[in-house]
């Protein structure tokens, strides 16, 4: 058996410029955990239904396991690892998760957040159908989505300057 030829990858992965030889059968995901350490983003169902792999790529979230390496060669990466501001204080998001409970078990938790971090910028101010629309493709077996929705709109409101107002229930 022969053995497969490597290609160059060139990628900016939080912040930091890397350059690999990977297999072109290589996934993202794979890359990022195994040959750059990073072990923020989760391996789930590997078929893009969980959400849990999902990372910000060219400001796009992307379900890395289902995308070669080498498919995003040259392209800008952020995962949770890079979501913290650059004093090290927890991000909007971070922050919404950790006040609002978004979290039980954290296995979704860095998907869950990547994927709002990119709702967050495309509708900066999203009512709750929109947020849970937006998440739809990232599952959650432990909270019931609803501290999630309660995360999300935290951001939201620290984003914009303004006090999150818990809605009556």
């Amino acid at each position: 058996m022969s053995e497969v030829e490597k290609m160059p990858v060139t990628l900016t992965v939080n912040g930091k410029k890397v350059q690999r030889f990977v297999e072109p059968r290589t996934l993202l995901i794979h890359f990022l955990r195994e040959d750059l350490s990073i072990t923020g983003p989760h391996i789930g169902c590997e078929t893009t239904h969980c959400g849990a792999c999902t990372v910000e790529l060219n400001g796009m979230s992307v379900k890395s396991c289902t995308m070669f390496a080498v498919q995003a060669d040259g392209a800008e990466i952020t995962t949770i690892e890079g979501m913290a501001n650059p004093d090290g204080t927890l991000s909007a998001l971070q922050e919404g998760f950790r006040q609002m409970h978004g979290l039980q078990c954290g296995f979704c938790t860095p998907g869950m957040i990547m994927r709002a971090h990119v709702l967050l910028k495309e509708n900066p101010d999203p009512s709750e159908d929109e947020i849970r629309a937006g998440i739809a493709g990232n599952l959650c077996r432990c909270t019931g989505y609803q501290n999630i929705v309660k995360a999300i709109q935290y951001a939201a409101a620290k984003l914009q300057g303004r006090e999150f107002q818990e809605a009556a229930e």
